[in-house]
């Protein structure tokens, strides 16, 4: 039996070294996301050089959460106060193992002890689909201009119950 699935996913706050989550998203985005987006783009929107305090500013402005299997980083994602899945990433080994799923129920049970009715976020054509499957609908297709590259996403928001 592989190891890999007997391990436990737990959720929980963000406390940890801010290049952790960099390195993540950009290993994501240059493997996972280079089935929708060209190697320009995938490398403008994660580019060898991303701003650690740029990145640290904004995570202490939102509620980071991080997911772990193992003990090892699978995943993380933020909720601003207003609402909005500031970011959602998988790690590029820990696909479709239920990871996306465990964090967006977290950020929105999160949510709704803040009493918020609404969630929004701005989905790549990658992670549309595991929007869409956890309810969240499409308000508009949006190009949206990294480095010199134009890159497609989506508005996107879910009514919370």
């Amino acid at each position: 039996m592989n190891p890999a699935h007997t391990d436990t996913l737990t959720i929980r706050p963000f406390d940890g070294d801010i290049s952790t989550l960099i390195d993540l998203f950009r290993a994501t985005v240059r493997s996972v996301n280079l089935a929708d987006y060209t190697e320009d783009q995938v490398r403008a929107w994660a580019p060898d050089t991303i701003d650690e305090a740029a990145w640290a500013g904004r995570i202490a402005a939102n509620a980071c959460y991080v997911a772990e299997i193992g003990g090892s980083l699978a995943g993380f994602t933020e909720l601003t106060p207003a609402g909005h899945v500031e970011m959602l990433f998988v790690a590029k080994d820990r696909q479709r193992r239920g990871v996306a799923t465990a964090l967006l129920a977290h950020v929105e049970n999160e949510a709704r002890a803040r009493g918020l009715t609404q969630l929004t976020t701005e989905a790549s054509l990658t992670a549309r689909p595991v929007f869409e499957k956890h309810g969240y609908n499409v308000v508009r297709r949006q190009d949206v201009s990294r480095g010199g590259q134009t890159l497609v996403n989506f508005r996107m928001e879910k009514r919370l119950t």
